[in-house]
């Protein structure tokens, strides 16, 4: 990456991030549980507040707070330039950089990596700058876990729910599913591994 194209790039990572929080913010509170909770809880305001309209948002202003404090406390920040880590910018022949990846180690030494940011930039979507980037990141991981003496590597990808149409690509690539995280019995992640 040249240094004119940091902006970019911190730009791509931020609105990745945004717009998958924003998402899945949006599903989890139009899931029929959680309209109730808001429902009730906004009843319950009404009483105690002067204002309809405070007594309305208030819920669902705390409600996307918590939402986007607990996505962000479970997907962690950016991981720190270094061996791991990255961020890598995937960059097309005319210079255009279209893709961006981040990798973190897992919680225990056996868990391998784990991506914390792909994102590729609307104009070079369905052109394979995700497969390549899945791939960097795999031999990424072989090299890394290589280093650390561990026999096997393996690396995970979270899919936020506002981006499963990636799992067939996941798929595609050899990934399996194994099992999802979310909200009042609705999952909002589903993660996918694969043995290296």
């Amino acid at each position: 990456m040249r240094e004119d194209e940091k902006p970019l790039v911190l730009e791509m990572l931020k609105a990745g991030v945004k717009d998958t929080e924003n998402r899945v913010a949006l599903h989890a509170l139009t899931r029929p549980p959680a309209l109730l909770l808001l429902a009730a809880a906004s009843s319950g305001l009404r009483f105690v507040l002067a204002s309809f309209a405070l007594a309305l948002l208030l819920p669902v202003f705390l409600a996307v707070v918590a939402m986007k404090l607990g996505l962000r406390a479970r997907w962690g920040s950016l991981p720190p330039p270094g061996s791991l880590g990255g961020p890598w910018v995937a960059v097309r022949g005319s210079g255009d950089v279209c893709g961006v990846l981040a990798l973190a180690p897992g919680s225990s030494a056996g868990d391998g990596a784990r991506v914390t940011r792909l994102s590729v930039s609307r104009w070079h979507r369905r052109r394979g700058v995700g497969r390549q980037l899945l791939a960097f990141a795999e031999s990424r991981t072989r090299a890394w876990a290589g280093s650390m003496g561990e026999t096997r590597a393996r690396l995970v990808v979270p899919v936020a729910v506002a981006a499963w149409g990636v799992a067939g690509m996941l798929e595609g690539c050899g990934y399996q599913p194994e099992g999802s995280w979310g909200c009042m019995g609705y999952p909002l992640v589903r993660e996918f591994g694969k043995d290296l």
